[in-house]
């Protein structure tokens, strides 16, 4: 399905496309998975924002360890929903985002994984970016490092492709850098367009949910990435998705042949692009692994071409609050 552009980049009165950036409810949404140290240091990051978000959504998806009682415990008092099955990081957000948007009047959700640990200015640069851009913005995204400072590579975004001087100017005077891709390590979604596009989807699992989402609301929306607002990435080691994926390559197969063949987030251009570059990164994988992935790509080339993702109230259909809630936003969606 495809969807009209936002119209209106420029408010008249002011030059800018969100003059009242500082004053919009923001809500932020955190998902767990058996992390409860992580998300103590995640749910301290938060606290201590200079501009703190207005509410905190956390999705325990069926942690086994503490996580849970560590989101009920915090001094921030947040939302806490503690889902009946794991459903992923993809399952997870659909969730928190739909929660966000309907039980709690988001007009921008910020999503972070429980490895995410923002810096004290995290989200006021990303709403100091907001309130400079001249344009209408539909995805903010932070600068993601590891904990010796430097740029997280499983979190590089490129610049986007064949933007124009126009795009660039307005990107370089809010401070930021044109994308067409956002990772959900940190990323601020604009509410509006979220309940326009719809959610992520949850039968995704893990990966690509992000690349599918960001790339759907970027497609004629606008993205930068702001260097000035930077969380840690606290990962085991510093490397990308693509070190040691072990069974979960899987999901890598599948869903990117998902994101690239079975939706409208990307131009034909931009599917052999991506779709090119891709396969090359799987082959020099499989040629490093020696073939052992081989049988798990096949099972996930397999997957991809049996069947698209099912709708998300489905996959969320054990938690029928969560369900209800990301009904409520696919309809309005239309999807």
């Amino acid at each position: 399905m495809t969807h009209p552009a936002p119209t209106g980049d420029r408010t008249p009165e002011t030059g800018t496309a969100h003059p009242d950036a500082h004053e919009a409810r923001v809500v932020a949404v955190v998902v767990t998975y058996n992390r409860e140290t992580l998300l103590q240091e995640c749910l301290d990051g938060l606290a201590a924002q200079e501009r703190p978000a207005d509410a905190v959504v956390i999705i325990d998806n069926a942690s086994t360890d503490a996580s849970g009682a560590v989101a009920e415990s915090h001094p921030l008092a947040a939302d806490v929903v503690h889902l009946r099955r794991n459903v992923g990081g993809a399952g997870g957000f659909a969730a928190g985002i739909a929660r966000a948007l309907v039980r709690h009047e988001a007009d921008w959700v910020w999503v972070m994984d429980d490895d995410t640990v923002p810096r004290p200015g995290a989200l006021s640069a990303l709403l100091d970016t907001l309130a400079a851009s001249p344009a209408r913005l539909s995805v903010l995204s932070s600068r993601a490092v590891w904990t010796d400072g430097r740029d997280h590579p499983m979190n590089t975004q490129r610049t986007r492709f064949g933007v124009s001087a126009r795009e660039r100017r307005d990107a370089a005077e809010a401070g930021g850098r044109p994308i067409r891709t956002a990772s959900y390590v940190s990323a601020l979604l604009n509410g509006q367009d979220v309940r326009r596009l719809g959610l992520p989807y949850a039968d995704y699992f893990i990966w690509s949910d992000d690349f599918e989402h960001t790339g759907r609301l970027l497609r004629r929306g606008r993205g930068l990435q702001v260097p000035a607002s930077v969380v840690e990435h606290r990962t085991a080691a510093f490397g990308n998705a693509q070190s040691g994926p072990g069974g979960r390559f899987y999901y890598d197969v599948r869903n990117r042949l998902w994101a690239l063949l079975r939706t409208t987030s990307f131009s034909p251009l931009e599917r052999v692009l991506h779709g090119g570059s891709t396969a090359v990164g799987w082959l020099r994988l499989l040629l490093r692994h020696r073939g052992g992935l081989l049988g798990v790509g096949l099972r996930g080339l397999l997957a991809a071409l049996r069947r698209g993702p099912r709708p998300s109230d489905v996959v969320l259909a054990a938690d029928g609050e969560a369900a209800a809630d990301v009904r409520t936003i696919e309809r309005a969606a239309g999807r």
